[in-house]
């Protein structure tokens, strides 16, 4: 799927938290490709001469979360590397780069994550993973026209901003900018 692709390369964490939604919805349509291209590709596809091509990515999809046996819980391998891909660049900007505006906006959220580690019972996931359950859990009480509290907004926010950082500096290291003078 082209917007998809389009968002790895653009937003590395919009990907993320969008193939988060697309192994749930693959799951609540219960793998089933015809009630997929029914209810999700027929709609949602600009162009009918597109259809096999999204009914297509979508059909692989089912066929990977299959055979890596992740029907009821679990992302997908390509996901998990993208993640520990994120997790790579946070530990540089911290450890190797010691970025001062990364290294401010990991302290402001630290509290926020545990909070949210603790609440939803993650575990020991690294703080990027957590961070990212955290934004879409947003955006299910979004979907959901769930009340959000200024607190929770607040939470979600310092989140959501060291997110956005991280994901503008994966994009860099893509682009050989990571590090530099011109970032």
């Amino acid at each position: 799927m082209l917007v998809v692709e389009e968002k790895r390369k653009s937003n590395v964490v919009e990907y993320v938290i969008l193939m988060y939604q697309i192994e749930d919805l693959i799951r609540a349509y219960n793998f089933s490709i015809t009630e997929i291209k029914q209810k999700l590709i027929i709609p949602q596809t600009p162009s009918e001469s597109l259809i096999p091509s999204v009914e297509l990515w979508y059909k692989t999809i089912i066929d990977e979360m299959m055979s890596q046996k992740i029907e009821r819980k679990g992302h997908l391998s390509r996901i998990q590397e993208v993640i520990m891909e994120l997790i790579y660049v946070h530990n540089t900007l911290l450890n190797m780069l010691k970025d001062p505006k990364y290294i401010e906006l990991v302290e402001r959220a630290t509290s926020n994550i545990e909070e949210f580690r603790k609440k939803s019972d993650l575990g020991e996931i690294h703080p990027v993973e957590v961070a990212l359950q955290a934004m879409y859990m947003k955006l299910l009480l979004r979907l959901q026209r769930k009340e959000i509290s200024a607190e929770t907004e607040d939470a979600f926010d310092s989140m959501r901003i060291l997110l956005a950082y991280l994901s503008k500096s994966y994009k860099d290291l893509y682009e050989g900018k990571l590090g530099s003078s011109d970032q």
